[in-house]
């Protein structure tokens, strides 16, 4: 398997992305769990087809399968290659202003598009740390942290070590970076409403950007057409974040809603957003804590 994998990143993104759209395909034909979730998340977000039609979901199913053939090439590249092929940066101008300032950036790059090319492209100039979790495959880990932690990329666990890291990072103005849209564990994140359900959201983001002054940047890589490359964008939050944990969710999610809703078809429909943490309180509205 790692033989293949490793094949697989020699190839371009451009036919990499074209078997991707097959395996988006052959996933949602195959998995009924992975087809009713996507379907659901994708429906009740109110960003789905009018009736009658399917190109969201269509560009859904398609983009979920590209999400993973390209990991290949982000991860066995160069990392000079790799990040030439973020073609278009919009926003650029409020990075550059955090750096003029002396102020540590934190990156929240939701599941949309390429989230994982925004360490290698930062990596190569500054110094940037994220959290990195274990894969399931044990087999898989060596490969993915040396794809992952190249140049000025520290990789740190996802438990307090990593949180003591990334304040240390951020405070020596340094950049850190997450995911604002990644399920926590019990006791680290709060429901709030993520297209109109309710989320089990981390708190960490606004606790880091509270503790260090950073600048927080909403980051996200959009594939581009026909395998061209990635266009990067950053939207600034709101500076400070409410102090309230729960507002301060609410203002991340609502972040994260507005660039999704630009680009619906490559987000990650499938990831199960919404599930309830073993240990957590239920949602304000499921008392029963059944989802």
């Amino acid at each position: 398997m790692l033989f293949l994998i490793r094949l697989l990143g020699r190839l371009p993104l451009r036919v990499l992305h074209w078997l991707g759209a097959a395996l988006g395909w052959t996933a949602y034909a195959c998995d009924r769990t992975y087809r009713e979730r996507l379907r659901e998340n994708l429906a009740r977000s109110g960003l789905g087809d009018p009736p009658g039609t399917h190109r969201v979901l269509r560009g859904a199913i398609v983009e979920a399968g590209r999400a993973i053939a390209e990991l290949p090439c982000l991860w066995l590249q160069p990392q000079a290659g790799v990040s030439r092929w973020v073609r278009v940066t919009v926003g650029q101008q409020h990075l550059d202003e955090a750096h003029a300032r002396g102020r540590g950036v934190l990156f929240l790059s939701p599941h949309l598009g390429a989230f994982e090319i925004l360490p290698q492209w930062y990596g190569l100039a500054r110094p940037i740390t994220v959290m990195y979790r274990r894969p399931k495959l044990g087999w898989l880990d060596p490969l993915v942290r040396a794809g992952r932690g190249r140049g000025q990329v520290e990789l740190v666990s996802a438990d307090l070590g990593g949180v003591r890291a990334m304040l240390r990072a951020l405070r020596a103005g340094q950049a850190a970076g997450l995911l604002p849209d990644q399920a926590p564990g019990a006791g680290e994140g709060v429901w709030a409403e993520f297209f109109g359900r309710p989320a089990y959201t981390i708190t960490l983001a606004a606790r880091l950007a509270r503790s260090t002054g950073a600048t927080v940047l909403l980051a996200v890589a959009r594939r581009l057409p026909h395998g061209r490359g990635y266009e990067l964008e950053f939207h600034p939050l709101p500076d400070p974040l409410p102090a309230d944990p729960v507002q301060a969710a609410r203002v991340i999610n609502a972040a994260v809603e507005a660039v999704v809703a630009r680009c619906p078809a490559q987000y990650l429909w499938s990831y199960n957003r919404y599930k309830r943490p073993a240990g957590a309180p239920p949602p304000p509205q499921d008392p029963a804590g059944t989802r």
